[in-house]
């Protein structure tokens, strides 16, 4: 049985266990799909960041049965090829809780306590007591999405005595939330909240999601912060909202484009704070996404039916 990775400079004592507690498998850790796809079509489980796969090289994978993709983002998956071959996907959704919770709270305090000036006038040798601080403790924060994520920016947030209001398809309660509510009714929410951080995925439901209307709803001091998927919102929305001081400041991991561009006005902003895509950047990213692999290997050998972070295909979550 080949398995095959396309993931780009796996470490090499995550290499070194799968070899040495399987050694009735082939593995195949190649540098990129460019270098994997001659092995495709030979491999039963492929390894993939999940941006890399399209129909063509899909329906060559004859004998492909499992695509564990190392990444929780699935939007440029060909599910509907892959439904088709009724291949098994699963995801590494949940690895990313704690860098993008502390992520959260590091853009948070530094709103709060005007870093981007502080080092500005730093860097200017400026002594100026009078700029204007802020606490974060007490205040109320809506979180979209109540996944892995979400619930451990809410753990972290009961730190700081917040109250933690949840927003999913269902509504169902989660742990870290004193209240959860479902999109059908949500919306009032906004009118209270301090902070609302995005952590939704891109789904056919969530793209656009947010509009000119919920910006107006938020307080005037209020601050969004989006780390989920950029079509959760239109750029030019964020934008207006933060010139027209209908928000205080906006805080934009993910983009409609990507990489945004140099000369887009975002990056002039002065109360909108752009960061590369790296709030879920953590030394630890391949050690906890090979961790669900390794479990999900050994159900998958044994002839299990559940996995963790199995993926419905026609859903595409």
């Amino acid at each position: 049985m080949l398995v095959l990775s396309a993931i780009k400079n796996v470490k090499e004592d995550i290499r070194a266990r799968l070899e040495a507690d399987y050694p009735e498998l082939t593995f195949s850790f190649c540098h990129g799909i460019e270098e994997a796809k001659d092995e495709l079509p030979e491999a039963e489980i492929f390894i993939t960041y999940g941006e890399d796969l399209n129909d063509e090289l899909v329906k060559q994978a004859k004998k492909l049965k499992w695509i564990m993709v190392l990444s929780a983002g699935m939007e440029k998956m060909p599910f509907s090829q892959i439904d088709q071959q009724q291949i098994l996907v699963t995801n590494a959704r949940g690895i990313h809780a704690v860098p993008m919770a502390e992520y959260t709270f590091t853009m948070l305090l530094q709103v709060a306590r005007q870093t981007k000036k502080v080092i500005a006038n730093e860097r200017t040798h400026t002594w100026d007591r009078k700029l204007t601080m802020d606490e974060i403790s007490g205040k109320t924060m809506v979180v979209l999405g109540t996944g892995a994520i979400a619930q451990e920016v809410a753990r972290l947030a009961q730190a700081f005595r917040m109250k933690t209001i949840g927003v999913s398809r269902t509504g169902n309660p989660k742990p870290h939330f004193d209240e959860t509510h479902s999109v059908v009714n949500w919306e009032h929410m906004l009118e209270n909240a301090d902070f609302v951080v995005a952590v939704l995925p891109s789904t056919p439901e969530t793209i656009g999601f947010l509009r000119k209307e919920h910006f107006q709803m938020m307080p005037s001091h209020a601050v969004f912060l989006n780390m989920g998927r950029g079509d959760l919102v239109a750029t030019e929305t964020v934008l207006q909202a933060v010139q027209s001081e209908e928000i205080a400041h906006a805080v934009l991991d993910v983009f409609e484009e990507e990489p945004l561009p140099q000369d887009h006005v975002l990056w002039e902003e002065e109360n909108i704070t752009v960061t590369p895509h790296h709030s879920g950047v953590s030394p630890q990213y391949q050690y906890r996404a090979f961790d669900i692999f390794y479990e999900n290997l050994e159900r998958y050998l044994q002839g299990q039916e559940e996995y963790i972070n199995k993926i419905d295909p026609k859903r595409g979550y």
